[in-house]
């Protein structure tokens, strides 16, 4: 049996071949049918598995929570393409960035110099990227803030993270249990027991 009946697809189905030297960030734009949330790893398409509820009410409670507490110069902007450099381009899933970085409602990509802080929530499938690939790629592009949740027993667990400028790297700069509370890249508080409640959330 071939790969492609084995995924529901006719035999004839053409896969996607890489050119030499492996896709391009442009290509996310022009590929045909790609799965929402592609990203670009070095080079490779990632393509994205079914969430699970703790990721999506994860997500929801730190997009509603930063909305609610960045500035008027800063936005945030969920599942949204970022690019690093030709070879990357990958899919945050919650990002603060600077107000007027989106120049259009037809772009599809923010600049990394415009993001301000990157949040990657954990799934199964992910780990490796979350934690190890990502982290040095944001940093080598000069993010300044990186936070990194895990699941514990269904609660979320913030791992802060800030670049050192000399080393280009991550240093920690904190692990939350409960409550976030951080002054960088802006004052924010975040009751992460409330992970399960609907929004508008509770700071305090």
């Amino acid at each position: 049996m071939s790969a492609a009946r084995e995924y529901g697809l006719d035999d004839q189905y053409e896969w996607a071949r890489p050119p030499a030297g492996g896709w391009t960030a442009d290509d996310l734009d022009r590929l045909p049918n790609l799965p929402p949330h592609t990203e670009l790893i070095d080079g490779s398409l990632v393509f994205m598995s079914p969430q699970t509820s703790f990721h999506m009410l994860a997500v929801r409670l730190l997009e509603y929570s930063l909305l609610s507490q960045v500035p008027e110069g800063l936005d945030v902007y969920r599942e949204f393409s970022m690019l690093l450099n030709d070879r990357n381009r990958p899919e945050p899933d919650v990002l603060v960035c600077r107000k007027g970085a989106d120049t259009g409602p037809r772009r599809t990509r923010l600049l990394s110099e415009d993001v301000v802080l990157a949040i990657e929530v954990v799934s199964e499938e992910s780990q490796e990227r979350d934690r190890e690939t990502k982290p040095l790629r944001y940093a080598a592009a000069g993010i300044q803030h990186f936070w990194r949740v895990e699941e514990d027993k269904g609660l979320p667990v913030v791992y802060v993270y800030e670049l050192d400028p000399a080393t280009k790297a991550y240093g920690p700069a904190g692990i939350y249990h409960g409550k976030l509370r951080v002054s960088v890249p802006v004052p924010i508080s975040i009751d992460l027991a409330a992970v399960n409640d609907r929004p508008p959330y509770r700071t305090d």
